[in-house]
């Protein structure tokens, strides 16, 4: 039998902080970039009322396969839950046997938020320091500490469903020591943005390429299901360079691409992997004044640099709980 280390939300945070999930994206899109890493197709099912479960499987170099299985359910968040749950399950990269099993809503917080920083690091201008982030659940709020680590931010600012109740601003401002402000609408938050961060479960554009300054890095992390389209048409259509998490995947499965093909407005040649711009092998951008555009629907590559981080970091610092199975 084997031992199985379990590692609850609150270990996952007590040994990965956000360097160290900037540094495992790095890895992980780099080593996609140069062919090393192994990711399997990722699996979707829809459910009711909106709801998508997935899964998630992959290898990296010197690695065990890795998987994340769990769901995004849209209705949670009026049942005062999460919207994404998850566990992540990590083999042995010799003989197999399961050695850890890991709360996977803390790891996807994190890795999600710092794989987009990664992106803004290689995509955005350098000197960019107005965000806007549109969703103010844990996604969102992750953001703002995650680009603040690539980028000197002087205004940040964040539209919520209800901004009169929401305390997302505040309580970021107060933590992160940061000009975080509650914008009135999207519109208003993205006026003058030199990063854009869409951080919802719309079905519906909630930003309009009209609305984009020259220059403007736009960071798509809900639209990763064929019927979640965060982006107008418009801005695809502005955009200078289209970058996708893993073009396999996004061609059929990131809403925004999905629907600029269908309706001829795309070719499925014009997005390109973020792999190779993280490895060095490609540039981010060729203009200042580029719009440019990054549609993430995560991989597996990405938790699996996470979750090969957390074990390492457990078992070094006696984090968790050993069982039996």
């Amino acid at each position: 039998m084997a031992d199985v280390l379990l590692l609850s939300a609150a270990d996952v945070r007590a040994v990965f902080d956000l360097p160290a999930a900037i540094a495992s994206q790095r890895a992980a899109f780099g080593a996609l970039g140069r062919g090393e890493a192994r990711p399997a197709p990722r699996l979707l099912l829809d459910g009711p009322d909106g709801g998508v479960a997935f899964c998630y499987v992959s290898r990296l170099p010197g690695t065990g396969a890795v998987a994340k299985f769990g769901s995004v359910t849209p209705g949670n968040a009026g049942r005062g839950l999460p919207t994404v749950s998850a566990l992540v399950t990590v083999q042995d990269p010799v003989d197999g046997w399961p050695v850890a099993v890991i709360e996977g809503e803390a790891v996807t917080t994190l890795r999600t938020s710092a794989a987009s920083a990664v992106a803004a690091d290689h995509l955005a201008v350098p000197d960019a320091s107005r965000l806007a982030v549109i969703g103010c659940g844990p996604q969102g709020r992750a953001h703002v500490g995650a680009i603040a680590q690539v980028r000197p931010l002087a205004r940040v600012a964040m539209a919520c469903r209800n901004p009169a109740t929401c305390t997302a601003a505040a309580d970021l401002a107060a933590e992160l020591d940061l000009p975080v402000e509650t914008a009135p609408s999207a519109r208003d938050a993205v006026a003058g943005a030199d990063i854009v961060v869409t951080a919802t479960t719309s079905s519906e554009p909630v930003v309009l390429g009209a609305w984009l300054e020259p220059g403007c890095t736009v960071l798509s992390v809900g639209s990763f299901h064929p019927d979640r389209t965060e982006v107008d048409e418009d801005v695809l259509a502005r955009a200078a360079s289209i970058v996708v998490d893993h073009v396999p995947t996004a061609l059929e499965q990131a809403g925004p691409i999905v629907a600029g093909i269908r309706a001829g407005r795309l070719k499925p040649d014009r997005p390109r992997p973020l792999g190779p711009i993280v490895a060095g092998l490609a540039e981010g951008r060729a203009s200042r004044e580029d719009i440019v555009f990054y549609n993430s629907v995560g991989l597996g590559v990405q938790d699996t640099a996470a979750a090969t981080v957390i074990v390492e970091r457990a078992r070094a610092t006696g984090a968790g709980r050993l069982v039996t199975l």
